[in-house]
């Protein structure tokens, strides 16, 4: 697959460590990039600069916001706005759109963050916030792309929009030409949902993708015991890329049949492994075994 780049998110790393440091810290275990976004104090032209340090390119921020409300509505265009000039001037062509909301409470009694991993249909949005949600998005999406940065939603455990019900119900009220897709591979499959029937259904909207990994038997175990998020990554829910649970060849294979072209970002939110630059090299030794 020619013109695919693959970047390594920096949620693995301490807040504490100094950004220098996690960004040499990626460039060293191999990676193209990192996601970047807007910053108080600096330019875009200075984050592409920082990252060239590195020999590193910015690859598609992350703009997570209560779509679903409306006394949010103005303030998400303008986040919006603010995100799609930094892309532009960042040299970036997508951006991922995500929802808030794991402190919400839903009509159940339980918040977001509580029902991680096993929703309910009582956990969900109502129509009419859901239909909030979707037409906010496709205003983003339209506010984006005016700066030729495209709108990639992105499914995330412990937020408003989780389960494949959740995620089609939203996309069904998109502009598809609008919105695309960002998907995260492991908080699909922490979510219910098969990653790879996701990526075979929707592979013309994927623009970019975060690869992410899963220990089913830790998800299995949580569902269980109705575990929330914080419990399930404390007991080790997520994993290195090819040590967990999702097909990659298969959703790679997929990727390459739709003839993508953009940003792969790796990610294992919590590792066990004894530093976040061990999990790092892991998760592109395996890439590169699948010639990437």
């Amino acid at each position: 697959m020619d013109k695919v780049m693959i970047g390594c998110g920096q949620i693995t790393w301490p807040r504490s460590m100094p950004e220098d440091q996690v960004l040499a810290e990626i460039a060293q275990a191999g990676y193209a990039g990192a996601p970047a976004g807007p910053r108080p104090a600096s330019s875009p032209q200075e984050t592409v600069a920082l990252y060239q340090q590195y020999g590193l390119r910015p690859a598609p921020g992350y703009l997570g916001a209560d779509f679903w409300r409306p006394e949010r509505h103005e303030q998400i265009l303008d986040q919006a706005r603010q995100y799609a000039r930094f892309s532009r001037e960042a040299g970036l062509t997508e951006l991922y759109v995500a929802a808030g909301g794991f402190d919400w409470t839903a009509p159940s009694g339980r918040t977001r963050m509580q029902a991680s991993g096993h929703v309910r249909p009582d956990d969900a949005l109502s129509a009419s916030e859901l239909r909030q949600f979707a037409d906010t998005l496709n205003q983003v999406g339209k506010i984006t792309l005016a700066e030729g940065v495209r709108a990639c939603f992105h499914n995330h455990v412990g937020t408003v929009i989780e389960t494949r019900a959740e995620i089609d119900a939203l996309l069904a009220l998109t502009d598809p030409a609008l919105v695309f897709l960002g998907p995260d591979t492991g908080h699909l499959a922490w979510g219910g949902a098969d990653p790879v029937a996701f990526c075979r259904d929707y592979a013309p909207r994927i623009l970019t993708m975060h690869l992410k990994d899963i220990n089913a038997p830790v998800a299995e175990q949580g569902r269980a015991a109705e575990w929330d998020y914080l419990e399930a990554q404390r007991h080790g829910v997520w994993t290195e890329l090819g040590q967990g649970a999702i097909d990659f060849p298969a959703i790679l294979e997929i990727l390459r049949g739709a003839g993508f072209v953009g940003w792969l970002i790796v990610e294992t939110d919590v590792t066990q492994l004894p530093s976040a630059l061990e999990s790092a090299k892991v998760s592109r030794e395996y890439l590169r075994g699948l010639g990437y």
